[in-house]
C-alpha cells in the first residue's frame, strides 16, 4: 500500500468521522455551553477588584481547562468510534483493506478538528473578555490546544472500549481529575488537568493549585496520553471481534 494510497484513505475517514460527530444535537448543546462561558467570564471578572490577568487565570482554570475542554473532549471523542460501535457499523470500515491504525488515527483527528472551535477557539474569547491580556491568552490557547489532543485521545480509546463511553468518561473527571487529583502532589501526576493549570500559569504568573510542573513536561506528557490512546485503540481494533 503506497502512501497516497493511505494518506487518502486517512482523509476520508476523517471527513466520515467528522460527519458523524458534528451532529446537530451535540454542536447546540456545546456551543451553548461555550458561548455561556464567554459571557459569564466577561461579567464576573469585570466586577472584581481583583488583578484582572490573577481573575481571568483563575476563571479560565475553572471552566476553560476544568470544564469546556475535557468535555467537549468527551462528547464528539468518545462518540468518534464509540457510536460506530453501539450500532454495529464499525465492521463495515473493516471491509476495504484499511489498515488498523488509519481507522484509530482518523477518529482521533476528526475528533480534534470538530472539537477546536469548542475549546481552544471559545477558551481565548473567553480569555479575552476576561480582559487579562496577551499573556493569559497565549497561556489559554496553548493549555487548551495541549489538553484537547490528550483528552481526545484518551476518550477516543474510551469509547472504543467500553459502551455508555460518557458515564465512564464524566465519572473519571469528576472523581479523578476534579477530586483525587486535588488530594496531592502524587496523585496530581497522573492527571491532566495539573500539566494545563502548569501551562496556563508559566504564562501569566497566577498560582492555581497543583500547578507547579515543568513547562516542558506539561507539553510533553498531556500529548503522550493522546498518543497511548490511539495505540491502545488501534491494539483494540486488531484483537476485538465487532459484529
Amino acid at each position: 500500500m503506497t502512501r497516497a494510497t493511505t494518506f487518502s484513505q486517512l482523509r476520508a475517514l476523517t471527513m466520515l468521522f467528522v460527519r458523524n460527530q458534528a451532529t446537530r444535537g451535540r454542536i447546540v448543546g456545546l456551543a451553548v455551553l461555550a458561548v455561556t462561558g464567554i459571557i459569564v467570564g466577561a461579567l464576573a471578572t469585570g466586577s472584581t477588584a481583583i488583578d484582572p490577568t490573577v481573575a481571568g487565570t483563575r476563571f479560565v482554570n475553572l471552566y476553560g481547562l476544568s470544564l469546556l475542554t475535557p468535555v467537549v473532549a468527551l462528547v464528539f471523542a468518545s462518540g468518534s468510534l464509540g457510536d460506530l460501535v453501539e450500532d454495529r457499523s464499525l465492521v463495515y470500515l473493516w471491509l476495504p483493506p484499511v489498515p488498523r491504525w488509519v481507522i484509530a488515527l482518523a477518529a482521533w483527528v476528526a475528533s480534534l478538528l470538530v472539537c477546536l472551535p469548542f475549546t481552544v477557539g471559545a477558551s481565548v474569547v473567553m480569555a479575552a473578555a476576561t480582559g487579562g491580556g496577551t499573556d493569559l491568552m497565549i497561556g489559554t490557547t496553548w493549555a487548551s490546544l495541549i489538553g484537547l489532543v490528550g483528552y481526545s485521545g484518551l476518550f477516543t480509546a474510551l469509547g472504543l472500549r467500553f459502551r455508555r463511553a460518557l458515564v465512564w468518561g464524566f465519572a473519571y473527571l469528576l472523581i479523578w481529575e476534579n477530586f483525587i487529583a486535588q488530594a496531592g502532589a502524587g496523585a496530581a501526576r497522573l492527571s491532566i488537568l495539573s500539566y494545563l493549570r502548569s501551562i496556563l500559569s508559566a504564562y501569566t504568573g497566577a498560582g492555581l493549585q497543583l500547578a507547579d510542573r515543568e513547562l516542558g513536561w506539561s507539553y510533553v506528557i498531556p500529548a503522550l496520553v493522546g498518543v497511548c490512546g490511539i495505540i491502545y485503540a488501534t491494539r483494540r481494533l486488531d484483537r476485538q471481534d465487532i459484529d
